[in-house]
């Protein structure tokens, strides 16, 4: 019995020792809490806020009723999409363009990022660098205009095919190839972004381990697969468990402003899906119930590769 109390009596001092500790930290550092106010109000209103709404995936939705639905329906309108070959369509789009983007625009950045580390005039350097992340800041708009105008029939691209060939492509109008054009323009536009926080990392990576990989005779290449790759495997694992975790979300306005109907069969998406659904033919609820769906196969996807990655790498998120 007096071990007993006295395990009480401990823990019962620690409780209040880690409170006084709390309460000591917010009194020196209130000022950098006081700047946390105005994120996490953002994040109530406009991140969890919203998500009450899903409720409605669950009730019927009728405009102008009940903003949470006016009669329980459980889960008719999970079932309605399952059986519904046009979503299984789109989610198969969505599956294929999301892993062509991952697989192109992932690595990319790291293999710039270590081709860019290489240069040794800091001007031809400070170039490169600018004008390849200049596209990410470019309005979608303007991106999308850019990519219609290129690909027209009168456009450069099939001026230079028509020279060398005498023929012109349909490029828009074909479903055929909007896989590509999507995916190439995702890389023009995201690689020189995304090399920012590689060639960052690449700086924090001990000078000294490279001049000891010379003394052992490794050249460039050695170097770059024992020094570096291992300086930068946990920002590199840490963005793959991120662009894992968004592998649903594909770019919903630029395929928005690429596609037409004649491309519906390659580049419709589960987010143009759900544009179309839940705002063209008001049908709330069910374009709910397809989100809810998106969002948990999303986190699915970022437990599981953080969970892998944990395991492999002793690297993760948490």
């Amino acid at each position: 019995m007096e071990e007993v109390s006295t395990s009480a009596v401990q823990k019962k001092k620690k409780r209040v020792k880690k409170k006084r500790n709390v309460w000591k930290r917010l009194k020196r550092d209130w000022q950098l809490y006081t700047m946390l106010i105005l994120p996490v109000i953002f994040l109530l209103i406009f991140k969890y806020g919203p998500m009450i709404g899903n409720v409605i995936a669950f009730r019927r939705f009728v405009p102008g009723g009940n903003m949470f639905g006016e009669q329980w329906v459980g889960l008719y309108y999970f079932k309605m999409f399952i059986s519904d070959a046009a979503f299984w369509g789109v989610f198969r789009n969505t599956i294929i363009l999301g892993g062509l983007s991952l697989l192109f625009t992932f690595p990319l950045p790291i293999i710039f990022a270590l081709l860019l580390n290489e240069v040794k005039s800091k001007r031809f350097k400070k170039f490169v660098q600018t004008a390849s992340y200049l596209p990410y800041f470019l309005s979608m708009v303007i991106i999308a205009g850019m990519i219609l105008q290129l690909t027209a029939t009168n456009g450069v691209i099939n001026n230079i095919i028509h020279f060398f060939t005498g023929n012109t492509i349909d490029f828009m109008q074909n479903a055929k190839w909007f896989r590509p054009v999507y995916v190439i323009s995702q890389v023009w536009q995201t690689t020189g972004w995304g090399a920012i926080l590689y060639l960052a990392a690449l700086t924090n990576i001990d000078e000294t381990l490279y001049e000891a990989a010379k003394m052992d005779g490794a050249n460039r290449w050695k170097q770059t697969i024992h020094v570096t790759l291992p300086g930068i495997l946990p920002t590199v694992v840490t963005l793959l468990i991120l662009n894992v975790g968004s592998f649903m979300a594909v770019g919903f306005e630029k395929i928005l402003l690429l596609y037409n109907p004649l491309t519906y069969a390659t580049g419709d998406v589960i987010s143009t899906y759900l544009y179309r659904i839940g705002l063209g033919s008001s049908n709330f609820s069910y374009a709910t119930a397809i989100g809810l769906f998106e969002s948990i196969i999303g986190l699915v996807l970022v437990l599981s590769s953080n969970f892998i990655s944990r395991k492999i790498t002793n690297t993760s998120l948490w």
